[in-house]
């Protein structure tokens, strides 16, 4: 099985000039924890998670008007629609993340796989797998400065 079968296909996007906001309200609409952050063109420049809004904005004091190019995830992850869902677990593992953005060969996001997708995947074992090595206790301090 690949990416391109489980992913959430062409999620919601914001570029890095949108506020905090505007990103945390994406986030409510789309049932969704992470937005990529694109640029003109449709290549991924970052991702803003929950995590992000809570650690670098709200525990900072940041106005809710913060562009999301200054709090945004820069070092990005990501798989392809023809990643084996196998090894886009094993990334997710890897880096302890618990959402990937998709990107197809010109850079563009044109999708996200979470944990959730994995598990409706059917495959139990991995996703029991994968939740435990996402988990665990990192060796590093958190790269947000909190939490």
């Amino acid at each position: 099985m690949h990416v391109k079968d489980i992913m959430t296909k062409d999620p919601a996007c914001c570029d890095k000039d949108a506020s905090v906001q505007d990103a945390a309200k994406l986030m409510v609409g789309n049932d969704c924890g992470e937005i990529p952050v694109v640029d003109d063109q449709g290549g991924l420049v970052g991702v803003v998670t929950d995590r992000d809004i809570c650690c670098r904005v709200v525990a900072e004091g940041k106005s809710p008007d913060t562009p999301v190019g200054d709090i945004m995830t820069r070092s990005v992850v990501t798989v392809t629609p023809d990643t084996e869902v196998d090894a886009c677990c094993s990334t997710m593992e890897s880096n302890q993340v618990r959402r990937v953005p998709v990107i197809d060969d010109e850079g563009n996001c044109c999708g996200m796989v979470s944990q959730a997708d994995i598990a409706r995947s059917g495959a139990d074992a991995k996703t029991a797998e994968l939740v435990e090595e996402i988990s665990k206790p990192s060796q590093e301090k958190a790269s947000s400065g909190c939490c």
